[in-house]
């Protein structure tokens, strides 16, 4: 008889897909996880903001295909380019944790 493979919580797939936390593999996962995250905000804020890519991209005095590569994830983003694009071209004021 086959033994089912019964996921139960999203932390086992995660597990199962990528490895226990720690892991080379499971770590490379969550970075882009959180890369993809920060990609989606800037991309939300933009368009709540009503901004085309190219207008954000004037405000914050970077390059519009800077700012497209950001919002699909081809490119790491230094923290005070991040400030310039948040502050200078969305006007919102950006907020880090550490836990």
């Amino acid at each position: 008889m086959a033994k089912k493979n019964n996921i139960t919580t999203f932390e086992e797939h995660l597990e199962k897909r990528y490895g226990k936390i720690g892991t080379k593999r499971r770590k490379n996962f969550e970075l882009k996880s959180k890369t993809f995250i920060i990609a989606e905000m800037i991309k939300d804020a933009r368009r709540r903001a009503k901004l085309t890519q190219n207008e954000l991209a004037i405000k914050s005095r970077t390059k519009k295909s800077y700012i497209s590569r950001i919002e699909n994830g081809q490119s790491d983003i230094q923290l005070k380019t991040l400030f310039k694009i948040i502050e200078d071209g969305l006007g919102k004021q950006l907020t880090l944790r550490i836990k």
